[in-house]
């Protein structure tokens, strides 16, 4: 591989550490907006909180181990960063940059395939101008994430014939999430398809053993002989008669996320792009299959993966180019553009992302409360910002009798604004509950209402009186 031009080079880093920086910026932003959610930064951030305490890391929200989520044995660099300074936006700094930072490889792949220097520009252009990259960096976190810089590296390993850097790279994958699994075996058929069948053995083999390993092994030893539940969530709908099979699946909103997947970058692609889609083919598969239907959409992180396979085919495309007019206006970029502003979410911080903007002043005061050893059952959207503790849940639309399962020490709810996954119902039944058992509680004029119980008040006496200016109401 010829390599970059310094002057590239450093114009290539400076530009992917300021879109890192303000990836990382709109993520900061969005959280301190109330807007992340239990999951999944908060249920990260109490594994990583725990894994830096050298605590087991087991989830009080899902009663989950880390390791069996995902098998992301990678996460534990996360808990390292805890042991340092505990904080959330080691998450969401890494994230942000770790996304940023995959055109580094990508730009190796446009080298190594003699593109022109315009041409690895629009390459790297392309990448971050996927919707589903600046989407996936701001919502909430997933060490998928740091998984895409290994894949392009990858790539540009199995190209170079660095078949030992190669393997490393796969375990870094598989070790970010057990899904990438679909990545992995994709490129075993890329490989077949392009008859190199010793490496297609090395990445079918690997893809196979890391399945068998942790669904033999590693999720029944975590969940008490359980497999995966995943797959069972995912594809319980596809038992039955063919004929059910059909038409329980989501004809019109797969059609509608295939669409929506390729439009940024399929005017790039040619012939000579076919094999490397290959490679994304068990993913999309999966993600059209999924009884979820956040499979598919481009604000998941699960179509990260399918990205990157889009960009490094247009890549494939452009290489049949390179000895094509490299001036004029960049059309194809232009739509780029064009398909980011449609489809990414920038426009959320002008007015989704500030719906709880008069509740934060409140929020602020009550979490200045809660002591760090108090049990908390709080709203999703409040999970990630008391995160860093043993016990913290938040209340389930089908759980009604928290109170008597759990020792919780504070309630921190908001009926009138319950969050994912709740109900108004559920957060006033709570709240009587706690009322009638003699919590002492505070409210305040947005509705938000705090709650400890009697033996932890006697740690923590509240204060009387409210200051007259904090919207508090007795």
């Amino acid at each position: 591989m010829a390599c970059p031009p310094s002057s590239d080079t450093k114009r290539l880093m400076a530009l992917a550490t300021l879109v890192g920086l303000l990836l990382w910026g709109l993520a900061a932003a969005r959280h301190g907006l109330l807007q992340s959610n239990a999951y999944d930064l908060g249920l990260f951030d109490q594994w990583a909180w725990l894994i830096g305490s050298g605590a087991e890391p087991t989830s009080s929200m899902e009663a989950v181990h880390v390791l069996a989520d995902h098998g992301a044995w990678v996460f534990y660099v996360a808990g390292a960063a805890y042991w340092i300074v505990p904080s959330v936006q080691w998450l969401l700094a890494s994230q942000a940059l770790a996304l940023s930072f995959t055109v580094i490889p990508i730009w190796w792949l446009a080298r190594q395939a003699n593109l022109t220097p315009r041409q690895g520009w629009l390459i790297c252009g392309l990448w971050w101008l996927q919707p589903v990259v600046f989407n996936a960096a701001l919502f909430d976190f997933h060490p998928e994430t740091w998984a895409m810089p290994a894949f392009a590296f990858a790539l540009w390993a199995e190209r170079a014939e660095r078949p030992r850097l190669w393997l490393v790279l796969l375990l870094l994958m598989l070790g970010c999430r057990d899904g990438l699994v679909l990545i992995t075996g994709g490129m075993a058929l890329d490989l077949a398809c392009r008859r190199r069948w010793r490496w297609c053995l090395a990445a079918g083999s690997l893809s196979l053993s890391w399945l068998l390993l942790l669904s033999r092994w590693l999720y029944p030893m975590l969940r008490d002989g359980e497999g995966p539940k995943a797959a069972g969530r995912m594809f319980n709908h596809l038992q039955g008669e063919p004929l059910v099979v059909l038409q329980s699946l989501d004809w019109s909103g797969g059609l509608q996320y295939l669409l929506l997947l390729v439009l940024p970058s399929f005017w790039f692609w040619r012939r000579s792009s076919l094999s490397t889609l290959l490679i994304g083919g068990p993913l999309l598969l999966v993600n059209l299959l999924s009884a979820s239907p956040s499979y598919r959409t481009l604000i998941h992180h699960y179509s990260l993966p399918l990205a990157l396979v889009m960009v490094v085919a247009a890549m494939d495309g452009l290489q049949r180019q390179r000895n094509a007019r490299t001036t004029g206006f960049p059309w194809r970029l232009c739509w780029a553009v064009a398909c980011w502003l449609a489809l990414a979410k920038p426009w959320f911080f002008t007015g989704p992302y500030l719906q709880r903007w008069p509740q934060i002043g409140a929020v602020k005061e009550a979490i200045s409360l809660v002591q760090p050893s108090d049990a908390v059952l709080t709203t999703s959207y409040l999970v990630p910002q008391l995160s860093q503790r043993s016990t913290i849940a938040f209340p389930k639309k089908k759980v009604n009798d928290l109170l008597d399962k759990q020792p919780w020490t504070v309630l921190l709810l908001h009926p009138g604004d319950p969050g994912w996954g709740s109900s108004r119902s559920v957060q006033n039944k709570l709240l009587s509950q706690a009322k009638n058992r003699h919590w002492q509680c505070r409210q305040w004029a947005s509705g938000l209402e705090y709650c400890r119980s009697p033996d932890a008040a006697e740690q923590q006496l509240l204060p009387s009186n409210a200051p007259s200016d904090s919207g508090l109401r007795p």
